[in-house]
């Protein structure tokens, strides 16, 4: 069997620094080994003891940012853009006689036009003046009526009213 143990309870008591006549040993500050540094304790002695490092302050990394949804759909684009570009350079350079030959053309279909325009109505003034006209009985020639309209229009100032008359004869 275990035979039970008799504990001495002590109280601590308080520092005394050792008498002036004590040996002190000199360390000197090369002789400290690295994580020991002088402290001073609470009641002011100074003495060695193991310390922790202090960390050095880190500098906050920036979070990375991711890159925005337009950018990289313009950054893919952009070759396509180029490509598409290029093909089409090298397309109209191959469709350049074509297209000047049918630049030619469109001209020549616009003077057309408008040389139906202008004669359209020369020839329908003939046709109608052909028409128009009315067979002398005495002469067997025929004779046109013709109608003389005039008109005069009279206006005093710049925003003057104008008044006006027409005549048939």
């Amino acid at each position: 069997m275990h035979e039970p143990t008799a504990y001495e309870i002590t109280t601590p008591h308080p520092y005394t620094p050792p008498p002036a006549t004590a040996h002190r040993p000199v360390i000197l500050p090369a002789e400290i080994p690295p994580g020991v540094d002088w402290v001073t304790l609470p009641n002011g002695v100074r003495t060695l003891a193991y310390t922790h490092p202090t960390p050095t302050p880190q500098v906050p990394v920036p979070a990375a940012q991711s890159i925005p949804a337009w950018a990289k759909t313009t950054a893919l684009l952009a070759p396509t853009v180029g490509t598409g570009i290029a093909a089409a350079g090298i397309g109209l350079s191959y469709a350049a006689p074509g297209l000047i030959a049918m630049s030619h053309a469109l001209w020549s279909a616009a003077a057309l036009l408008v040389a139906a325009v202008i004669a359209a109505p020369v020839l329908l003034r003939t046709a109608r003046k052909a028409v128009t006209g009315t067979p002398n009985s005495s002469a067997g020639s025929t004779t046109r009526a013709t109608t003389h309209i005039t008109q005069n229009i009279t206006a005093t100032g710049l925003f003057g009213r104008a008044n006006g008359t027409i005549n048939h004869r």
